[in-house]
């Protein structure tokens, strides 16, 4: 990249760091990239709502995309950066205003690469939440896309270094809630009363005896039962897990079962239970032939190229796309000491941008 197109992404993503917009939320972040790519590019810009893409049509080629996620986080900045968040209780910790920033980057560099072939730049909303790419990716068919890839910065990894896995990239989740409804009743009496924090511990406690599997995870994140009213023993309660398989199908199965599990402890008790589903992710995979051409980009760049040696644990819902066409997703190491993303010192590492726009103008170029 040159250094005026470098600089101008740098300060793009200082500025959405510091106006962050939680999923389906992204109303700003999504005004201000628009503008950026009509200021400063020919590329056709469609509003799409809650998303949009960037285009050059060329008449009779099929088309490659390139993806990045607009949402941020419900987390404060705690950070003494000149562009720290604005809003508080949300801030841009897993990166998305890096990802945008390189793929606006692309787009800058759109302006030297010969129009052989159709070219999509898919800015997408709620991947945090998992609803994003589900709704983007109607795009891929109605377009005639072929090809579509994506990255994500990752901490633990040597700075500047290209991570890849063929197949299986990262896992399958979805959030579960379920709710036990009982019968309240004085707490010096909770024998005339159904208090469901004794089913809940049992539900808890038989997750963690009969999966044991490091394939299959259960993350218990909340769980609600009464009020701290020492005269009251409540009579409803709520644990709300994070379920996680390697794939979509095993994770289903782990679902029914910890349901199938709630429903016998509930009938067992006298109790009635309700469950509700939240941010469902199917796994991601990476395509053989891509991942080779994200492997030459980087070649080409004399880069360091690691293979991932498993699928990352957390999910990504990138998956969506590469359930319909090819497609691959890589990361780009932050430092092998660089703080985690979605954590309280972490902040997109600027000196990947022109790394990550150069690995797609590499896939692009090889393609053309």
């Amino acid at each position: 990249m040159n250094k005026e197109n470098l600089n101008l992404i740098i300060n793009l993503r200082h500025e959405l760091h510091a106006n962050p917009e939680l999923s389906m939320n992204e109303t700003g972040t999504k005004r201000r990239l628009m503008d950026f790519i009509e200021h400063n590019t020919k590329l056709a810009v469609v509003d799409c709502g809650k998303w949009f893409y960037a285009s050059r049509y060329v008449e009779g080629t099929k088309g490659i995309a390139f993806r990045a996620d607009m949402d941020a986080l419900p987390m404060d900045e705690s950070i003494k950066i000149p562009y720290a968040s604005k809003i508080p209780n949300v801030s841009h910790k897993c990166g998305h205003d890096g990802h945008c920033a390189v793929l606006c980057g692309l787009a800058l560099e759109l302006e030297n690469i010969p129009p052989e072939k159709s070219v999509y730049l898919i800015f997408q909303h709620a991947e945090e939440t998992g609803h994003g790419a589900r709704e983007c990716s109607n795009l891929l068919r109605e377009r005639s896309i072929s090809e579509i890839y994506a990255f994500h910065n990752w901490s633990g990894w040597p700075e500047k270094s290209i991570v890849v896995r063929e197949g299986l990239c990262q896992c399958s989740s979805a959030g579960l809630t379920i709710k036990f409804i009982g019968k309240t009743s004085h707490a010096s009496e909770p024998e005339k009363g159904l208090n469901p924090a004794k089913i809940i511990a049992e539900l808890i406690l038989g997750i963690e005896k009969n999966y044991k599997d490091k394939k299959i995870l259960c993350t218990v994140i909340n769980i609600k039962l009464g009020e701290k009213n020492f005269g009251i023993s409540p009579g409803e309660g709520e644990v709300s897990l994070t379920l996680r398989a390697e794939r979509e199908e095993n994770m289903r199965l782990f679902r029914n079962a910890v349901v199938n599990m709630a429903e016998r402890l509930a009938r067992e008790n006298s109790m009635s239970v309700e469950c509700s589903g939240y941010d469902y992710f199917p796994e991601t995979l990476s395509d053989i032939e891509c991942v080779k051409k994200i492997k030459n980009a980087a070649k080409n760049l004399s880069l360091k190229i690691i293979n991932m040696p498993e699928a990352i644990r957390a999910s990504e819902d990138f998956g969506f796309y590469t359930k319909q066409i090819h497609g691959a997703i890589f990361y780009i190491g932050n430092g092998e000491n660089y703080p985690a993303i979605h954590s309280a010192e972490y902040d997109f590492n600027d000196e990947i941008l022109e790394t990550g726009v150069e690995i797609f103008k590499g896939i692009l170029v090889n393609l053309l």
